[in-house]
């Protein structure tokens, strides 16, 4: 169906759904794939955790950048923002509460966790957003809603990133504070578009 084209795309796990107490929602990069993000996990102690990394139709979650006029990058933003509200809704109704979710994005998919996440401002365990910023070609602040009520919220991103732009990195720790996020924003000198040992760390703080 063309206005959800990410919907009837595979969501791998790692862990039992049963039994899990926690749960991190894994959203990976343009070209990336949902078993690339999931290997991230082999990072983490997983004891009481289910692992959820979801795939993007054709590999790319919308086709232009991020920093494109928003409309010019649908249907893919409002299905990709469909797919993370659906599983998130599904772990609900699993028994894991939102205090209970991380969501996890790199890149683009970092990107659209963050917009998902400050469209639905509420208290999960964590929000990493990592070289990502909200979506846009400018922040339109209405869209953002709700109460974060100081759940963690991180934003890592290199100072030299050639897709993300630190100024934006900026804005988007300005709106999460603003829904009242606890933000930790880091900028790394010199990094390349990855992930570093740091963010890790950061991630293995909040889990």
């Amino acid at each position: 169906m063309l206005s959800h084209p990410h919907g009837n795309q595979t969501v791998l796990y790692e862990g039992d759904i049963k039994s899990a107490k926690s749960a991190m929602i894994l959203i990976h990069g343009r070209g990336a794939t949902a078993e690339s993000i999931l290997s991230l996990t082999k990072e983490f102690e997983t004891n009481n955790f289910l692992f959820a990394a979801t795939q993007a139709n054709g590999n790319t979650w919308y086709p232009y950048s991020f920093l494109a006029p928003t409309k010019d990058n649908e249907p893919g933003i409002t299905s990709g923002l469909k797919v993370i509200s659906d599983l998130v809704k599904k772990l609900n109704e699993s028994g894991i509460p939102n205090e209970e979710i991380i969501l996890l994005g790199f890149s683009q998919g970092a990107c659209l966790t963050l917009e998902y996440a400050a469209r639905n401002a509420m208290p999960y365990k964590g929000i990493i957003g990592l070289s990502g910023g909200l979506i846009g070609d400018k922040i339109e602040k209405e869209r953002y809603s709700g109460s974060f009520e100081n759940c963690p919220v991180f934003l890592g991103c290199s100072d030299i990133d050639p897709h993300i732009p630190a100024e934006r990195v900026n804005q988007t720790e300005i709106i999460m504070k603003e829904l009242n996020a606890s933000v930790t924003k880091r900028i790394y000198r010199g990094m390349g578009h990855t992930i570093n040992e740091d963010e890790l760390n950061f991630i293995r703080s909040i889990m």
